[in-house]
């Protein structure tokens, strides 16, 4: 009994761990999408996001064995997130106000629409969130003789406290990424490059569901893959924040 808790109690710290690296990348979506917003209106969009990442995973978590079985929600996902990093990205590159002082700024999505993509985004993150804490969870031995959702219930228990600590984790990064956007404005365009990473990473999930096997479905768990995805994400992340700071250096 003390090696299966011991097992139990090792696999809730990688899967914090785990849950910490999602985060990262809800936590710099939410960010992006609500630094346009007074300060005020920001705390309470993070705050109404954080709510829908809670409702969403832990829905996800109840209802993962009949959602694994959708691969159109993680379709729909990896869309959404490469269409608005597209747009951003493009608007950045086309709609410059230093190539023409005039020109208004474009008009930007007011709170409750920001909110409503802050939450469609967190439907995404739920499931890709969801995914990686089964996978963790399904390795451990069974304790107890009930399940929830089609889960045992110690290997639920261990998937809702990850859960649960991963959005507490999301809530102080996510205000951070905010803070960092504002002290560097040139670095959004890195963090939408973020975002359109992450969208790739929903495609690579969504071609390898069972339904479709595009590509192997072992793949988006394939060490190859998450040291690629990792080496890039970090790639766009510092070599952003390093680019900005020169530009800000420049500037001062």
């Amino acid at each position: 009994m003390d090696a299966i808790l011991l097992e139990y109690a090792w696999v809730l710290v990688v899967l914090i761990v785990l849950e910490g690296l999602l985060a990262t990348d809800n936590a710099v979506v939410m960010a992006v999408m609500v630094k346009h917003l007074p300060k005020p209106q920001q705390k309470k969009a993070l705050f109404y996001g954080l709510v829908g990442a809670f409702v969403f995973r832990f829905t996800a978590l109840f209802m993962i064995t009949f959602l694994v079985n959708i691969w159109q929600i993680q379709a729909l996902g990896a869309a959404y997130l490469l269409i608005i990093s597209g747009k951003n990205i493009y608007d950045k590159l086309t709609h410059s106000q230093k190539d023409n002082p005039n020109k208004k700024p474009r008009k930007q999505s007011g709170f409750w629409m920001t909110v409503l993509k802050v939450e469609l985004a967190d439907i995404a993150f739920a499931l890709d969130s969801m995914l990686a804490a089964v996978a963790l969870a399904v390795t451990l031995p069974e304790l107890g003789d009930f399940h929830v959702g089609g889960i045992n219930g110690g290997q639920f228990v261990v998937m809702l406290l990850g859960g649960m600590i991963g959005l507490i984790m999301i809530r102080f990064a996510a205000r951070q990424f905010v803070v960092l956007l504002e002290k560097y404005p040139t670095l959004e365009t890195a963090a939408f490059l973020i975002v359109g990473w992450v969208g790739v990473k929903l495609v690579v999930l969504t071609l390898a569901h069972p339904a479709l096997q595009i590509i192997p479905e072992t793949f988006p768990h394939s060490t190859l893959w998450k040291t690629t995805f990792w080496i890039i994400l970090l790639i766009l992340a510092v070599g952003g924040y390093l680019l900005a700071v020169v530009k800000q250096r420049l500037k001062g």
